[in-house]
């Protein structure tokens, strides 16, 4: 038996409760990982609630993302063994001291590389680079527009985004958001509750022309602006729609922009090409380990604080990462 956060009914976050579950036995290609850190997500609030697209039997740990030390492995598995560093996860599970995993789900820390920061990396910055470079191609030079810039998934793009040679604009709801977006070497970013017209702002810092690339995980009236704001042959990366409104584009705007409305579920290109996966993540912990990405964490908590993390999250008073250390 081993310690973790228990969804037991379906209650939310609130609803999470410190307990036991037993161990499970290893397929031919798992791996057992001591979890020492987990991420927390906004895919966990779902979980919790039962509108996930997967709903697990009751009662389970929630968590889709960790770093810990190998335990053990099936017979079938090469890539690791007992001892190594790694980060992996699964759609749940990691809100525990221990997780069983696929080996294709499980990536080595190179040295350099901290157990929370690879906590924090997997599913923001796997989410981001996916976006920018396999869906948007984004180009040095180009102008990258961020909405929601100071979230987890945000702070990513725009970290990535400039690493990658973009200009980036970042969108915020609060002041104090904006600031922390600024700290990360945003130049110009937009509080879109003090701006009448997202579009007019976006026009008059890209000299009329618009952003290239907007990565958008809020959908709804940010999504609608975006169609008005975007340059001619530009890319608009549907990432989610944390607005609660799932948007509609009236093709003509698409035809007379040149532009593509490009759809970006990470989740469905790992189970497609898995193989894949594995250098994404390396390349991203390459950059990790050298300095040239650095994931915002805006706090580490305990295990036992975990639905509280996850209300926290819900009414989005996290800026960047919030992390939970179970060993």
């Amino acid at each position: 038996m081993f310690r973790a956060m228990l969804c037991k009914d379906y209650s939310g976050p609130q609803g999470l409760a410190l307990g036991e579950l037993p161990r499970e036995p290893l397929g031919d290609d798992d791996v057992r990982v001591a979890v020492h850190v987990a991420g927390v997500g906004f895919a966990d609030i779902l979980v919790t609630q039962g509108q996930y697209q997967l709903k697990p039997p009751t009662p389970f740990a929630p968590g889709g993302e960790c770093a810990g030390e190998v335990l053990d492995v099936g017979p079938a598995v090469k890539y690791v063994a007992p001892g190594d560093r790694v980060m992996c996860g699964r759609a749940v599970g990691a809100f525990a001291e221990e997780i069983v995993v696929q080996e294709k789900h499980v990536t080595r820390l190179p040295d350099g590389v901290a157990y929370t920061q690879a906590a924090a990396l997997r599913s923001a910055y796997g989410t981001g680079y996916y976006a920018l470079q396999h869906r948007g191609h984004l180009q040095p030079g180009e102008v990258l527009l961020v909405h929601a810039a100071a979230g987890a998934v945000g702070l990513a793009a725009v970290d990535l985004g400039r690493m990658m040679g973009a200009r980036v604009i970042g969108t915020v709801g609060s002041d104090e958001k904006a600031a922390a977006v600024r700290a990360a070497g945003v130049e110009h970013v937009i509080n879109y509750r003090r701006t009448p017209r997202l579009r007019d702002e976006v026009k008059a810092l890209t000299a009329d022309r618009g952003a290239d690339v907007i990565y958008d995980p809020v959908g709804g009236d940010l999504f609608d602006e975006s169609l008005r704001c975007i340059a001619w042959g530009g890319r608009l990366l549907v990432i989610g729609f944390a607005s609660g409104r799932i948007p509609s584009a009236p093709a003509n705007l698409a035809l007379v922009k040149n532009m593509s409305i490009v759809g970006v579920y990470f989740g469905s290109w790992v189970d497609h090409e898995p193989l894949r996966l594995r250098a994404h993540y390396e390349q991203i912990l390459q950059w990790c380990a050298a300095g040239r990405i650095t994931p915002h964490i805006s706090s580490v908590r305990p295990l036992e604080q975990a639905g509280q993390a996850l209300l926290d999250l819900a009414a989005r008073q996290v800026v960047g990462k919030v992390v939970l250390q179970v060993r």
